[in-house]
């Protein structure tokens, strides 16, 4: 039970943990200044949504994400949402695809060259279809959460002024909403596409808590750290940059490499959700889906990284606030309708 747990836990923290996220940048756009207690709610929020979206895989021991729309929001706006979920995946599959392209770019490899390699990786990924989305998330996903808890943790030592939560200074706290909302679509999409491989309802408990909590916690100490270097964050495409520039060449190569990978692996959960959705209708291998889906998504890279994520992901967070609430609600609806 506590390896199927992991493996979810994986999973989860792999769509979540990407170019925006690994990078600072989609922290830097919602937290910042008094943000300590929005990090906190946006961690109890997590876990909550990922255990009632998994419970009602589960349940429904779904393969794709339709059933557990018309349960959270109807029939009625189950196409609505539907079309959402598409372009969401699709839209931000493009972010992952641009951020790994700028990702290599410090290797001095050109920007059009990185995007035609995290492409190839892509398709081929999928050519052990869901097996080989769940091994590599399972792979690089504890590696990438330990280097990124390990730079930030040596970076507040070293700091002069400590990481302190101020209780009376967080007039951010709305912001943990919006930024629960941004990652609601993307987790819809992924879980309930494993729901009929969920075998026990204590897989659930232990991927559900365990995601909220490590990313609770990388999120606070990543926002602390954000705020030491604000004056220089809009000198760089990917903040993370900024704080390496104390470490060693060598750690910046390192991190490099695992801030590639958590792109790649939430490109592949980008991927897979919309896969899962459209199987039945194309009925071609999954890596044959992978391809199409990537070569209609390589024009729009041509916007780049930082610009991308600055104009969809607030716009997605505040249109998934709905699904969210139906989210958290549908235990109290679920058992007033029984």
């Amino acid at each position: 039970m506590w390896r199927a747990g992991l493996k979810w836990n994986f999973l989860i923290m792999g769509t979540m943990i990407g170019a925006g996220y690994a990078s600072g940048r989609e922290i830097w756009q919602f937290f910042g200044e008094e943000s300590g207690l929005a990090i906190v709610i946006f961690s109890v929020l997590f876990s909550l949504s990922c255990y009632v979206i998994m419970s009602m895989s589960f349940e429904q021991q779904t393969s794709h994400y339709i059933p557990i729309l018309e349960k959270l929001v109807g029939k009625k706006l189950t196409y609505v949402y539907d079309w959402m979920i598409i372009f969401y995946l699709f839209t931000t599959t493009v972010v992952m695809i641009a951020g790994g392209g700028v990702a290599l770019e410090m290797f001095y490899i050109p920007y059009w060259l990185g995007i035609a390699f995290i492409s190839i990786l892509l398709i081929l990924l999928f050519c052990w279809d869901t097996e080989g989305m769940l091994s590599i998330n399972s792979l690089l996903l504890p590696l990438l959460i330990t280097g990124l808890a390990f730079v930030l943790i040596v970076f507040a030592k070293s700091s002069e002024n400590p990481f302190v939560f101020h209780w009376d200074e967080q007039s951010n706290w709305p912001s943990a909403f919006t930024f629960t909302a941004l990652n609601i679509l993307p987790l819809v999409a992924v879980l309930a596409a494993v729901g009929k491989e969920i075998k026990h309802r204590g897989e659930i408990l232990i991927a559900s808590i365990g995601s909220g909590l490590a990313l609770g916690m990388i999120s606070f100490l990543y926002n602390e750290s954000l705020l030491h270097i604000a004056s220089e964050i809009v000198l760089y495409e990917i903040p993370l940059f900024a704080i390496l520039k104390q470490f060693p060449y060598s750690m910046l190569i390192f991190m490099s490499i695992l801030l590639w990978a958590a792109i790649y692996t939430t490109a592949a959960s980008g991927i897979f959700g919309l896969i899962s959705r459209f199987r039945k209708l194309l009925k071609a291998p999954a890596w044959i889906i992978a391809g199409l889906f990537v070569l209609f998504m390589l024009p729009l890279t041509k916007f780049g990284f930082s610009t991308l994520i600055s104009f969809l992901y607030p716009l997605y967070g505040l249109v998934n606030l709905y699904m969210l609430a139906s989210i958290l609600l549908y235990p109290f609806s679920k058992r007033y309708s029984s």
